[in-house]
C-alpha cells in the first residue's frame, strides 16, 4: 500500500489551511511526510470541500508551483498536482509534478486528457457529480451483513459506469493504462449512506483492473459516523485506511501519514 500525503497550501483548506502559508513551511512538511512513509505529496491549492471558496486561476498556480518547483529541488519523491484546471495543471507539470490528481477526471476539461497523454504524468480519475444519485442504498443494521443488497449494487454499478466515462476519454487520448488510477470520490456529490457504500464496496472498483486510491481522510462520512469534529477524525481515517488495506485499494491520501502508514504496516504484516 502506497501512502499520498495531503499538503493543503490553501488559507482555507477544511483542515489545515493557513497551517503551511509560506514555500519553505509547505516544502518542509512534504519532506516530513516524505520521512514519515509517503511515496506521493499530492499539493492542493484550492480547496474542494462543501461551500469552499474558488480561487482564480492565477492564485491557485501562485500558491502551487513554488512549492512544486521546491519540493522537486530537494526531493525525488512523486509529486501530485490536486486540480481540474488545465492552466493549473500545465504549470504545476513544467515544475516537476508527475500526477494529476482531479476531482472531476476528464469528464469536465478534456484538455487534461490531452496533457496527461503528451507529458505522460500519471492521473487519478475521481468518480464525482453534481448531485447525489437517487438511489436509496439503505444502512447496515449489524455486522454480518457485508454482502452488496441490490441497491448497493445498482449504485456501485453507476459509480463504475460514470468512472468508466473519464477510462473512455483517458483510451481516446492514447493515456496508457499503467498511468491510470481511479478514486471512489468519498464525500463528492454522494450522500452518507452512499460514501459508506463505496468505502464498504471498493473492491467492486479494484476489479475494474485499475489501481484504486482511497481519499477519505478526516471527511464528513467519518464525522457523520462518529459524531465528530474535522481534527478529531484520525482514528476513523485509520479504520479505513485499515479497511482499504484488505479490500485491495493500492494507494491512500491522508493527513497524517506517521499513524496512517503505521496502522497500514500492522494489517499488512496480518495479512
Amino acid at each position: 500500500m502506497r501512502i499520498m500525503g495531503i499538503l493543503n497550501v490553501t488559507p482555507d483548506s477544511f483542515s489545515d489551511g493557513g497551517s503551511y502559508e509560506s514555500v519553505e513551511q509547505a516544502v518542509n512538511c512534504a519532506l516530513r511526510m516524505v520521512d514519515e512513509g509517503a511515496s506521493v505529496i499530492d499539493v492542493g491549492g484550492e480547496s474542494t470541500r462543501p461551500g469552499y471558496t474558488a480561487v482564480s486561476m492565477i492564485e491557485e498556480m501562485n500558491r502551487v508551483v513554488p512549492v512544486i518547483r521546491e519540493i522537486r529541488k530537494k526531493s525525488d519523491v512523486t509529486i501530485s498536482i490536486d486540480t481540474y484546471k488545465y492552466e493549473v495543471a500545465k504549470a504545476a507539470i513544467e515544475a516537476g509534478a508527475d500526477m494529476l490528481n482531479s476531482i472531476w477526471g476528464f469528464v469536465k476539461d478534456e484538455r487534461l486528457a490531452e496533457l496527461a497523454a503528451k507529458t505522460g504524468v500519471q492521473v487519478v480519475l475521481m468518480h464525482n457529480r453534481e448531485e447525489p444519485a437517487d438511489i436509496d442504498v439503505g444502512r447496515h443494521n449489524s455486522l454480518d451483513k457485508l454482502e452488496i443488497t441490490p441497491n448497493e449494487s445498482a449504485y456501485m454499478e453507476l459509480v463504475k459506469t460514470e468512472i468508466a466515462r473519464s477510462l473512455d476519454i483517458a483510451k481516446k487520448y492514447g493515456i496508457k493504462q499503467n498511468r491510470i488510477w481511479i478514486d471512489p470520490g468519498v464525500g463528492f456529490g454522494k450522500t452518507y449512506e452512499q460514501n459508506l457504500t463505496v468505502i464498504r464496496h471498493v473492491d467492486q472498483l479494484v476489479e475494474m483492473g485499475y489501481p484504486v486510491l482511497m481519499a477519505a481522510s478526516r471527511k464528513s462520512v467519518i464525522g457523520t459516523a462518529l459524531d465528530l469534529p474535522v481534527d478529531q477524525r484520525e482514528e476513523g481515517t485509520m479504520a479505513i485506511s485499515v479497511y482499504a488495506t484488505m479490500k485491495g485499494c493500492a494507494m491512500v491520501r491522508v493527513h497524517d501519514v506517521k499513524k496512517n502508514a503505521r496502522a497500514i504496516g500492522m494489517i499488512e504484516s496480518i495479512l
